[in-house]
């Protein structure tokens, strides 16, 4: 029996939480076997400085299984007029078992068409742009719908993981996965979500978000008048 192949589909600028989050939970996947694909077998910058080394390009990469994309809003955003991208998404995701996003990268899904009529979720912060897509947003950390999995923002990607595993290997193998890297948040401040956020907290953080929000805006247009 083959492994089951799982793709991670990485960019200049995307977030590396949302892709190593999820990475580190699937790479422990029994007989699996995890690809890290970019156009090129270049290291690829991610949006806090940190290089990322693909292990293969888009023209070698086998079909995949699992299909992810992870967000980063700037990278998220060339990526929304990157043809090339783009079409590789749209052709794995055609014999993949599973299509998955994290964060943002649910709109370089939606770019490809993927959404059309789904339920997805995304960062809080874009949430009300995915009717642009044709989805509908639902309020949760992990959407499923059919073979359609999006996680919410950043820190999320690892509730996916977990939410993966235990379909595909059994609750017990999620939970061990789980404890093996101690994933036991406790976070010091109840401000991961805007509903719990303080004011305060919520304008400075949105404020930084609008200027995205605009240019994503611009780009799905462009995509959907194409």
């Amino acid at each position: 029996m083959s492994a089951f192949s799982i793709g991670f589909v990485i960019f200049p600028q995307l977030t590396q939480l949302d892709f190593t989050g999820p990475l580190q939970v699937l790479a422990r996947l029994p007989e699996s076997a995890t690809h890290i694909v970019a156009k090129s077998s270049d290291p690829v910058p991610s949006d806090c400085g940190l290089n990322l080394l693909p292990t293969c390009a888009f023209a070698s990469c086998p079909s995949l299984d699992l299909i992810c994309v992870p967000g980063g809003s700037v990278g998220v955003a060339d990526v929304l007029s990157d043809r090339e991208t783009i079409e590789f998404v749209r052709r794995q995701a055609e014999g993949a078992k599973y299509v998955t996003s994290v964060c943002t990268g649910a709109f370089v899904l939606g770019a490809a068409g993927l959404l059309r009529g789904r339920q997805a979720t995304t960062h809080w912060a874009f949430t009300d742009l995915l009717p642009l897509v044709g989805a509908t947003h639902v309020k949760s950390r992990v959407v499923k719908d059919g073979n359609l999995i999006t996680a919410g923002g950043v820190t999320s990607g690892i509730d996916f993981g977990l939410s993966v595993v235990a379909e595909l290997a059994g609750e017990l193998v999620a939970q061990s996965i789980q404890l093996g890297i101690e994933y036991d948040p406790a976070p010091p401040f109840d401000a991961g979500h805007p509903d719990r956020a303080p004011h305060a907290a919520k304008d400075r953080v949105s404020s930084r978000y609008q200027r995205m929000r605009d240019l994503f805006r611009a780009r799905l247009a462009h995509q959907n008048s194409a």
